[in-house]
């Protein structure tokens, strides 16, 4: 069944709530750069999430997990920049607010002053309660994600589903309600059983966006180049390709290569 949405010249955290209480789902996308958040922002993206997957799609590292605040609040600047309709949220890296709740507030804090962002996303659920804590207490958004946390795969040793057992199901769905109750606006739940995602959902009254997570919850988030096809080597089972932007982007440019070589490019139409 359709759903009648509302017009919002800027996405903001109520928004997001309301989106959720209208039964409108909600769309999220990641960007890294000025040019691609333009793009994005212009499709009436609700949210763009500025991702520490800018370590693994960016930078070509294995795992997120080198990627430091100062790479990351440039990533963010380049994407608030472009953002004029969408929220912007932004990952705050590994080791920048996990041990210490003080370094987490002032790791928050440079996100939001030097990048203009208007969110910080962070992994993890009781155990990192104090720092959740004390970044709200600033008044500073936070969006939390539970589930499968890439700032944790040395500790799970594997990108397989989480939370198939019922232990560790039952732990995500008493974190869903504490970071709800600490005043998170929202949870990503990644790659986690599709029942279970809809049981967290239902149980809160923030929205919850997935990724791998089923369509049982409030919204869904994807990587931006997974999406286009420009990173043909990953192959989720979670993941819609809507085109195949690597063979497009290869054949031209070995199009280009080819006139170069061959003298075709430039033209005497494209010379001055």
């Amino acid at each position: 069944m359709s759903v009648a949405k509302k017009e919002y010249k800027r996405v903001t955290v109520k928004s997001l709530v309301e989106m959720k209480q209208n039964g409108e789902k909600i769309s999220m996308l990641t960007s890294y750069d000025y040019s691609m958040a333009k793009i994005v922002d212009a499709a009436n993206v609700d949210v763009i999430l500025v991702g520490d997957s800018a370590s693994n799609v960016i930078a070509g590292h294995e795992t997120t997990l080198p990627i430091t605040l100062d790479q990351m609040i440039y990533h963010a600047s380049s994407v608030v920049r472009a953002a004029k309709r969408a929220l912007v949220v932004v990952d705050i890296p590994f080791g920048s607010y996990q041990s210490d709740s003080k370094e987490a507030l002032r790791s928050a804090i440079r996100i939001m002053k030097e990048s203009g962002a208007h969110a910080v996303k962070v992994e993890g659920g009781m155990e990192i309660k104090d720092s959740v804590k004390r970044i709200l207490q600033a008044g500073i958004p936070v969006m939390g994600h539970l589930g499968l946390t890439p700032q944790s795969i040395y500790k799970f040793g594997t990108y397989t589903v989480r939370a198939k057992e019922e232990r560790e199901a039952a732990k995500l769905k008493e974190d869903a309600k504490k970071l709800e109750e600490l005043g998170c606006f929202g949870i990503v739940l990644e790659k986690i059983p599709a029942k279970l995602a809809q049981e967290v959902a239902e149980s809160v009254s923030i929205p919850i966006i997935g990724i791998g997570a089923g369509g049982g919850v409030d919204g869904q988030v994807l990587v931006v180049h997974d999406l286009l096809g420009m990173t043909h080597e990953f192959n989720p089972r979670f993941l819609r390709r809507y085109m195949n932007l690597y063979e497009e982007m290869s054949n031209a440019i070995s199009k280009y290569v080819d006139d170069v070589k061959s003298r075709d490019f430039p033209s005497t139409e494209e010379q001055y």
